[in-house]
């Protein structure tokens, strides 16, 4: 195939998605979404206060853990246009949903924007810039010192890594906001610090010392799980790409794995179990995703581009897998210089 025909290929799929009407926006969907995370929201903040100095409040913790995440999703649709048409009212939902969890939005979708223009690319790609892991033979190899021991038992340590991510996301947006900037940034400065005090205060204002901080560590380590657990198997284990990426379509495909299940794992992931049909149409409101993957998938059949779709079990074993195979040298090395 030329490089000319490979967009037009793209186009093809592109308009066969606009005739079915699938980039059309659903305003009913997200106001019915966005209304049940905040009673829900506001409902656990409540029973928080009345439980008291309970243990009973690390169930709280845990429907929190979801919240947040619940919440992140809505930003991160926001983020890509999913919500509204336009940028600005997008980008207000996004910082709006950002302040509730703690988080800045404008940082974490300028580098999830880079992710989407060249997923899995070992020089472009944030996600795969993370120094505890290795995700490439080559950032295995270039390791050193304790990161080259995370490297060699990475698979083992994949998910007690993921406990740290939510504290990452917050340290991450707060270094992000105190850098300046005017604007959006300046309101994510004081819902950040809003965020910080306000649940700061609650918790240790209702719960004893001790308590407070086990709730805050079974809140934000549930929630990083969770969050790394959604993110993890759409591109992990998946090709990687250096050097001059290929064209859109087959970039987006050929880097992406799908989750199988119906709509209770639509909700649980948050539509990225739709991966390859979220980085072809980022703006595509989430309800349509699930309408969009056979048409994709009997489209990259016809072409004859791998299409990869797996349960989630396996997806992550798919994961682990890639990690363990990736540390296999490094422990191969270090076995050699014993003997």
């Amino acid at each position: 195939m030329t490089a000319r025909a490979q967009p037009a290929l793209y186009g093809r799929l592109l308009g066969e998605v606009r005739d079915a009407g699938l980039l059309r926006r659903q305003y009913g969907y997200y106001a019915i979404r966005i209304v049940a995370n905040l009673v829900v929201f506001a409902g656990a903040w409540v029973a928080f206060a009345f439980l008291g100095d309970s243990w009973w409040q690390l169930v709280i913790a845990a429907l929190l853990a979801v919240v947040f995440a619940q919440l992140a999703f809505v930003g991160h649709d926001a983020g890509h246009k999913q919500i509204f048409r336009t940028r600005r009212p997008n980008d207000v939902l996004g910082v709006a949903h950002g302040g509730l969890v703690g988080m800045s939005y404008q940082w974490w979708i300028e580098g999830h924007n880079r992710h989407h223009a060249n997923p899995n690319h070992e020089e472009r790609d944030p996600d795969l810039d993370i120094p505890a892991l290795a995700f490439t033979s080559r950032q295995a190899r270039v390791k050193q010192g304790f990161l080259r021991w995370m490297a060699k038992h990475q698979a083992v340590l994949f998910f007690p890594l993921l406990t740290l991510e939510g504290l990452s996301l917050h340290v991450s947006g707060i270094k992000a906001v105190w850098r300046g900037g005017t604007g959006m940034r300046r309101l994510e400065r004081v819902l950040l610090t809003v965020h910080i005090a306000g649940y700061l205060t609650a918790v240790f204002l209702v719960l004893s010392p001790g308590l407070a901080v086990v709730f805050i560590v079974v809140h934000q380590a549930l929630w990083g799980i969770y969050m790394g657990c959604s993110f993890a198997p759409n591109h992990k284990g998946m090709p990687t790409m250096s050097g001059r990426p290929g064209d859109f379509l087959h970039r987006q495909v050929l880097t992406s794995r799908n989750v199988r299940g119906g709509k209770v794992t639509d909700f649980v992931l948050g539509g990225l179990n739709y991966q390859i049909e979220h980085h072809l149409f980022p703006n595509m409101p989430r309800p349509h995703l699930r309408h969009a993957q056979p048409i994709v998938e009997r489209f990259c059949r016809k072409h004859d581009i791998p299409y990869s779709q797996t349960s989630l079990v396996r997806s992550y074993r798919q994961v682990l897998e890639h990690l363990h195979e990736l540390g296999a040298p490094l422990r191969a090395a270090d076995r050699a210089q014993r003997i």
